[in-house]
């Protein structure tokens, strides 16, 4: 165990100070996140209608903060292909550690960099009019589930860049993720979709978990909106989470091991 966590950390550690020394890295995720806010807060925002007790600023931005984690974990998918390529993967397996620590050591620090977007889209949000309506506490339960969203994300990320086995074509794989934030309550009220699309919308992971932040960050209003309580999406959320990790994290050590 001593070892595992060593090797954990020492990876962690590597990774963290790659995104130091390469700012971009840092930043890029981020900034698309907050590009895509500003669009729907002052672009879309006066032409969308249809949230119910919420204005759109408050019913957008809990879906804004969850989403931003996949323009973050991303980095888990390219950095892996990245790190296969050049041959560093091949260098820790050499040594006499668990072959886990090397994608969970990996995770962990791509897991801190979504955390640290997850708060500047969060910060963003409150300067583009965003308010909360509940206490400090159910807030920062929102912000936790976001982090367990990112964490998620980057196992499934970083599976994805094992299998695509190079920068181009993990990026390439992670786009194919992202119309799911088009097609969730991300954005819109799954109400105001064709009822065909409503049936995919309303069970897929994202919507779970959006809803999920959105009311723990607003309230009854939020409730009153999505017509169901935060018991109906939480439970959802967290077993979409858990199941992600589930098979992402063993399919991603396979991998490693096949590569």
């Amino acid at each position: 165990m001593t070892v595992t966590t060593t090797a954990v950390g020492t990876v962690a550690a590597r990774t963290a100070r790659k995104f130091v020394r390469t700012p971009s890295l840092m930043i890029g995720g981020t900034v698309s996140g907050v590009m895509f806010l500003l669009i729907f807060r002052y672009v879309f925002g006066g032409a969308i209608g249809g949230t119910g007790a919420l204005g759109y600023v408050d019913f957008v931005a809990p879906g804004f903060i969850v989403t931003s984690t996949l323009f973050s974990a991303m980095n888990s998918g390219t950095g892996i292909a990245e790190d296969l390529q050049a041959g560093l993967v091949d260098r820790l397996r050499s040594l006499p550690i668990p072959g886990v620590s090397i994608v969970a050591g990996r995770v962990l620090a791509d897991t801190a960099m979504a955390t640290w977007g997850l708060a500047l889209t969060t910060a963003m949000s409150f300067a583009v009019g965003f308010r909360l309506h509940t206490g400090i506490l159910r807030a920062l339960g929102a912000f936790g589930l976001a982090v367990l969203v990112a964490f998620a994300f980057c196992w499934l990320f970083t599976a994805l860049g094992f299998f695509a086995g190079s920068a181009q074509g993990a990026q390439s794989l992670s786009f194919l993720v992202f119309p799911l934030t088009f097609v969730s309550s991300a954005y819109v009220p799954v109400a105001t979709m064709p009822g065909w699309m409503q049936a995919f919308a309303s069970r897929q992971p994202l919507t779970a978990m959006v809803d999920s932040a959105r009311i723990l960050a607003e309230g009854h209003a939020a409730s009153a909106t999505l017509g169901h309580p935060l018991g109906y999406y939480l439970p959802a959320a967290l077993l979409w989470i858990a199941a992600v990790v589930a098979v992402m994290a063993p399919l991603s050590v396979w991998r490693l091991r096949r590569s």
